[in-house]
């Protein structure tokens, strides 16, 4: 499990890590993603931050998603000037500890928000009335809350692992090849409970609300909304899935198995590159699945645009909007 699936243990091995191909590829996708990132998540936050007449629970899961894209993208030009300077990190060390742990706790927070958003629609969709006994504006913060504990507790080791001097350069988002044991541990704990566990839960919830779709009558308008939310939702999880997160767990996963000290592997290491930078890049897809699947976002976007309307309310601090009076999904 390393931030750029990319080894460093003496000179030697490091002219085999494509030092060309990294310091022409990073800087210009991680400065689009971070663009990206920054003006769609920014503006997704100041969206669902809106005093809008209610809230629900699946817009606290989008906001924290959303929270998390916005914190990601704001470390990526640092990471651009790292691969800029021809892999020389001037940042500090503390910094460099910070941009390995930052990447992965945005991937796995995400993976397990877009897993929890799609188990909400599905059983909103297929037990729509159990399932208003046990959501609500709160329940949905505390899990928001203990999603973040689990994956920042879960990758501090990555903050044991900072920037090293090799010369006239310091070296950071590089894996030290002297614990590749240590570093193919991590990765299959990552690659199962990480990732394996919530793809197969958003795999069996699309399977299970087709076959709820294709056994129902024609639903009443109401459902017919909660179905396509729910249809919408999945779908779009599952293609960030297959898009962003699959090729690269699947190529960092067999990098890992294959290394052998003394080989180069170019070809192998261009495809960690890019799958690398495809996984960051679901923080500049997650905004369209706030518009297409949130909750009452269109209404909120509207109500942001509109000028010259002032809402009479008592309230407007951004954390009344959590406030108005609790919905079901």
């Amino acid at each position: 499990m390393g931030p750029n699936g990319t080894f460093s243990n003496n000179s030697s091995n490091r002219n085999c890590t494509i030092e060309n191909f990294k310091r022409d590829f990073y800087p210009t996708v991680y400065l689009i993603i971070f663009i990206w990132g920054i003006l769609g998540n920014g503006f997704s936050i100041y969206v669902f931050l809106q005093p809008y007449k209610k809230s629900t629970p699946v817009n606290v899961f989008m906001l924290n998603l959303a929270i998390s894209d916005l914190l990601f993208a704001s470390t990526l030009p640092f990471r651009a000037d790292y691969y800029l300077r021809g892999s020389n990190w001037i940042f500090g060390d503390l910094a460099c500890r910070i941009m390995s742990y930052s990447m992965y706790v945005n991937m796995y927070s995400s993976i397990y928000f877009l897993t929890v958003l799609s188990v909400i629609r599905f059983l909103a969709t297929v037990h729509p009335f159990r399932l208003l006994h046990v959501t609500s504006i709160r329940s949905a913060w505390v899990l928001c809350g203990a999603i973040w504990v689990l994956i920042m507790a879960s990758s501090t080791v990555l903050l044991k692992s900072g920037s090293e001097q090799k010369g006239n350069t310091t070296l950071c988002l590089e894996l030290n090849l002297k614990k590749i044991g240590k570093l193919q541990t991590m990765n299959y704990i990552a690659l199962v409970v990480g990732f394996l566990l919530p793809f197969f839960t958003l795999s069996i919830c699309y399977l299970l609300i087709i076959r709820a779709l294709l056994k129902a009558e024609a639903p009443e308008s109401g459902l017919r909304v909660s179905h396509r939310k729910a249809r919408t939702t999945i779908i779009i999880a599952l293609i960030i899935f297959l898009l962003c997160f699959l090729p690269y767990h699947v190529l960092r996963t067999l990098h890992l198995v294959v290394w052998k000290a003394g080989t180069c592997t170019d070809r192998l290491h261009k495809g960690v590159v890019i799958t690398l930078s495809l996984a960051a890049a679901n923080s500049c897809l997650n905004p369209l699945l706030y518009y297409f699947a949130g909750e009452n976002f269109k209404e909120r976007l509207r109500f942001a645009l509109r000028k010259g309307h002032p809402q009479k309310t008592q309230c407007r601090l951004p954390v009344c909007v959590w406030l108005k009076k609790e919905t079901p999904v």
